[in-house]
């Protein structure tokens, strides 16, 4: 699948659901920066909008990248109307070809899965050296697969987190692997289903 193809295919998923007025931050980003001093950050694969705009109300300056333009001009809408478009900017980005400029002390990546062509391990790479000194990367990947997914196919491949970090090859004198685990919860689909799904939750530190 090309550039062209994945946009389409995500402008179409974005298109096929009512804008979100309020999108909540997911779990594991929440429950992970409370004690970190506000920075810079990235949210790679922003979506609805939720992690962005929490962590602009935590402070933080918010960078929120996706391939999708109607996710983008939903998110800065939200970010206008609740006063927080001082603190976030969106850029559209296709990750399997160009990846965001600058330094972050967070980045954050949750769920970024997606059934066109994608080197995951590279992307998470370059935001590994994208971090200050000190910056941590947040990977949460789905470990399960809820009623309500997009990708219901039951052959997927679900890597742990260990074999996520093993597989950016960082080099363990400047990145340290801080949290590796996969947690259970009870998630809420969109049409308001509710069921237990696993997370795959890896959190990476660059030395300061």
């Amino acid at each position: 699948m090309n550039t062209t193809e994945a946009v389409t295919f995500w402008d179409g998923v974005y298109a096929a659901r009512p804008p979100v007025t309020d999108p909540r931050p997911n779990l594991r980003l929440a429950e992970t920066v409370p004690g970190l001093p506000p920075g810079d950050a990235l949210d790679l694969g922003c979506g609805d909008g939720g992690d962005a705009l929490w962590l602009a109300r935590q402070g933080w300056n918010v960078t929120a990248a996706d391939i999708s333009a109607v996710a983008l001009r939903r998110v800065a809408d939200l970010a206008r109307t609740h006063g927080l478009d001082h603190r976030l900017a969106t850029v559209r980005h296709d990750l399997g070809r160009s990846f965001p400029s600058g330094r972050f002390d967070l980045i954050c990546a949750h769920y970024l899965h997606t059934p066109h062509d994608l080197d995951r391990a590279s992307v998470l790479r370059s935001a590994a050296h994208a971090l200050h000194p000190g910056g941590r990367l947040l990977v949460v990947d789905h470990g399960s697969t809820a009623p309500w997914s997009w990708d219901q196919d039951p052959g997927r491949r679900r890597p742990g987190p260990h074999e996520v970090a093993a597989d950016l090859d960082l080099d363990p004198a400047g990145w340290t692997v801080e949290r590796a685990d996969a947690p259970r919860r009870i998630a809420t689909g969109p049409d308001g289903r509710t069921a237990e799904v696993t997370d795959h939750v890896l959190l990476v530190r660059r030395a300061a």
